[in-house]
C-alpha cells in the first residue's frame, strides 16, 4: 500500500473474482457460472475485417443498435434501457446514484459479494438481511426499508428465486424506496420483474450478457426501468466513462440479443443438464438447494465443502468454495456440458468411494 492512497480506502477489502486457472491438460472449469456453449452464430459473422479496422474510431457512446435491440426484445422504449461494461458497472452506477437520504443499501446477507464492496467504495451503509433457515429470501424482511434495496434473483450463490408476486410484494411495500432486482441468472428458470417496470417507478432490473448469452468475455450489462431512472444512470455514465462499451462488444451483443432461437436452445440445454445433474448428485447423498440458475449449491454430510472442492481440484475440476459462516459446507457448481457434468460425477464417485 502506498502512502498516497486515500485514507477511506486503506481498509478496503476488494471483491475476489472466481479463479481463472492456468492448468496444463484437460480442465473442467465449473466455478464462474460461464455458459458452456459458444455465442450465437451471428456474433462471429459481424466481426469482420472492416469492423476490426474501425477499432481506430471511438465506439457509439449510446450503443444505439444494442440499446434498440434490447428495448425491442423486452417491449420497452429505448429511453428505458442503459448499457454498460458488464452488469457490475451498472451496479456501480446504482450504488453511486441511488443511496438516498439515509445512505443505506439493503441486500441479503448471503448474496453477490460485490454488494458490500461497493458499499465500502462509495461510502454507503450496507444493511445485510439474513436469509431464512432454508436459504430463501423473505419479502417481509424488506417491508418499509429506509433505503435502497438490492436483491439478486435468482440469488447467488444459492440459486433460489423469488416468485414474481413476492417481488411485487417488496415493491408495493417500498413505494418511496428504489428496488433493484439483479437478474444475472433469471433466464434459467426464474420469473423476470421486467413486466412490472411500467407499474412501479421504483423498480430497476439489471441483466447481463455473460450467462445466458455466452458473452462473459465481451463485458456487456444493461438496466431496464422508467426513463427517469435511466436518465439518472446515464448522467453518471457520461460523467464517468461515456465510451464504456467497445465497438466489437456492441456488435456482438446486438446479434446475441436478436437470435432468440439460439438463446432458447442453449438455455434449455443448460436447464435440462442441471436437472439431470441434480438427480445424480442427490443419488450420491448430496443435498442440493432448488436452483433456477445455471449453477447449483450442494453439500454432503460425508465430506466437507472444502475437502470436496480440494479433491475435485486435484483432478482438474474447478468449482467454487466460499469459506464463510453458514455456507462453508457448500460448493457452488456451474452447469457445464453433459460431458463435463459426467466427468464431475465420476470424480465424485471416486472421491466418495462409491
Amino acid at each position: 500500500m502506498s502512502r498516497f492512497l486515500n485514507r477511506e480506502y486503506k481498509e478496503l477489502i476488494p471483491y475476489t473474482p472466481g479463479e481463472q486457472p492456468k492448468v496444463k491438460g484437460r480442465l473442467v472449469k465449473l466455478n464462474t457460472n460461464e455458459n458452456p456453449y459458444p455465442p450465437a452464430p451471428g456474433v462471429s459473422s459481424v466481426i469482420n475485417e472492416k469492423q476490426l479496422q474501425d477499432l481506430k474510431l471511438y465506439s457509439d457512446p449510446e450503443a444505439s443498435i444494442l440499446t434498440e435491440a434490447i428495448a425491442e426484445n423486452f417491449g420497452l422504449e429505448k429511453s428505458q434501457v442503459i448499457t454498460a461494461n458488464g452488469s457490475d458497472e451498472i451496479l456501480a452506477f446504482i450504488f453511486m446514484a441511488f443511496r438516498g437520504e439515509t445512505n443505506k443499501i439493503y441486500y441479503p446477507e448471503i448474496s453477490y459479494s460485490f454488494y458490500p464492496v461497493y458499499c465500502d467504495v462509495f461510502g454507503a451503509q450496507g444493511v445485510k438481511i439474513p436469509l431464512r433457515e432454508d436459504f430463501s429470501v423473505s419479502p417481509e424482511d424488506y417491508y418499509d426499508a429506509d433505503g435502497t434495496i438490492v436483491i439478486t434473483n435468482p440469488n447467488a450463490p444459492t440459486g433460489m428465486a423469488l416468485e414474481i408476486n413476492q417481488i411485487e410484494d417488496i415493491l408495493s411495500h417500498n413505494r418511496e424506496n428504489l428496488v433493484v432486482i439483479d437478474e444475472a441468472y433469471v433466464d434459467f428458470g426464474a420469473q423476470s420483474a421486467v413486466k412490472l417496470i411500467d407499474k412501479y417507478d421504483n423498480l430497476l432490473v439489471v441483466q447481463t450478457f455473460s450467462k445466458s448469452r455466452s458473452l462473459a468475455g465481451a463485458r456487456i450489462g444493461y438496466a431496464l426501468g422508467n426513463k427517469e431512472l435511466i436518465t439518472d444512470l446515464n448522467t453518471i455514465k457520461f460523467s464517468f466513462n461515456p465510451y464504456n462499451l467497445d465497438r466489437l462488444a456492441i456488435l456482438a451483443g446486438t446479434e446475441a440479443m436478436k437470435d432468440k432461437e439460439y438463446f432458447d436452445t442453449t438455455r434449455n440445454k443448460i436447464i435440462k443438464t442441471r436437472e439431470d445433474f441434480v438427480k445424480s448428485l442427490e443419488n450420491m447423498g448430496f443435498s442440493v438447494l432448488p436452483s433456477n440458475a445455471n449453477f447449483v449449491f450442494a453439500e454432503s454430510r460425508e465430506i466437507s465443502g472444502e475437502e470436496y472442492f480440494t479433491k475435485l481440484r486435484e483432478r482438474n475440476i474447478i468449482v467454487r468454495y466460499f469459506n464463510k459462516d453458514k455456507i462453508s459446507n457448500f460448493v457452488r457448481i456451474t452447469i457445464g456440458t453433459p460431458e463435463e457434468m459426467d466427468m464431475l460425477l465420476e470424480a465424485t464417485k471416486e472421491i466418495m468411494g462409491k
